[in-house]
């Protein structure tokens, strides 16, 4: 039961995400065919403020790990991926053309739940606007599905959607198939390990400094647990029996990375709350153009918010 109830937060992401679109915060024509349930509830303005600030920031650290040595090829490890967009913006989007993105430059692998991963596998070949991207224009023919013993859900060129529980993933080595462990890996985890306990998650985080010479990681989590408004976010998301088990832990930026200092990404480590984000990284005019959508009249709620999650990065090996 708890599982499920993990795996339907990934719900509340996709609705205001699609939110966000419906509105004009971000560009992303895939993101309702990946929701499969009917439109949301338009968010307040606070929430799609911070769904596109969060999306924005890891898009940059994305473009900042593709755009490095960019005739190399590289992978992306996506975990609890859900019905994230990130991979059918990247090989598509105007704003992503830039980069080397082709399923001979990229290799892109999501991990989820069985559920979850199978139910995008249904919504990716029932929309030719996804399959075209993964097998070109004019394919009618569904792939057939990958030996059950594989883990493999669905699989193309450069594409990759596996299934997997991360509690499985063992201390020491861990290449999951088509998983390529001498290339330069990025590992996205969006409000994913931060639902395991403490070791589990320092268990996949040290596994994967372990296999990968050369690996980034980037986190956006939540923290500030401590705090009369981080309490009631706490508390509210209790009593939907979701915990977030790793936030007593690394609930600073400080511990988050000394987090990724301990557990193998010595090249370098950096925290910034998602209110840093968005007035370091957002232009000016980028500003002006999101703040133009909505009357935000929650200017102290925003700022409040935007100090109780973070995006932490870290890297080893170049």
């Amino acid at each position: 039961d708890k599982d499920t109830i993990i795996q339907h937060t990934d719900h509340d992401a996709s609705s205001s995400r699609l939110s966000a679109v419906q509105t004009g915060y971000l560009t992303d024509p895939f993101a309702h065919l990946l929701h499969p349930t009917a439109p949301p509830t338009r968010r307040l303005p606070l929430i799609n403020r911070g769904t596109y600030t969060r999306t924005s920031s890891i898009d940059t650290l994305v473009t900042a790990f593709l755009s490095h040595e960019p005739a190399r090829k590289k992978q992306i490890l996506s975990l609890g991926a859900g019905s994230d967009t990130r991979f059918f913006r990247l090989r598509s989007s105007p704003e992503f053309s830039h980069l080397p993105t082709a399923p001979s430059q990229l290799a892109y692998h999501e991990f989820d739940f069985l559920p979850v991963a199978s139910t995008k596998r249904t919504l990716i070949l029932t929309h030719p606007p996804l399959t075209t991207i993964l097998y070109g224009p004019g394919e009618t023919t569904a792939p057939a599905p990958p030996e059950p013993e594989s883990n493999i859900v669905l699989q193309a060129e450069g594409y990759t959607l596996h299934s997997l529980d991360l509690r499985t993933i063992p201390a020491g080595t861990w290449t999951p198939p088509g998983v390529d462990p001498t290339l330069p890996t990025l590992v996205i985890s969006e409000c994913c390990l931060i639902y395991l306990p403490p070791q589990a998650a320092d268990t996949i985080l040290r596994t994967l400094t372990t296999t990968f010479p050369s690996v980034g990681i980037v986190l956006y989590e939540p923290i500030s647990n401590n705090s009369a408004f981080g309490k009631v976010m706490v508390s509210n998301l209790a009593s939907r029996g979701i915990e977030l088990k790793t936030l007593s832990r690394y609930s600073t930026l400080d511990a988050q990375r000394e987090r990724l200092r301990m557990l193998g990404f010595e090249g370098g480590r950096q925290a910034q709350s998602i209110l840093e984000c968005w007035r370091k990284w957002v232009p000016v005019e980028e500003k002006d153009r999101v703040g133009g959508l909505e009357m935000l009249d929650e200017v102290e709620e925003w700022e409040l918010l935007g100090t109780h999650y973070c995006v932490a990065w870290g890297w080893k090996g170049g």
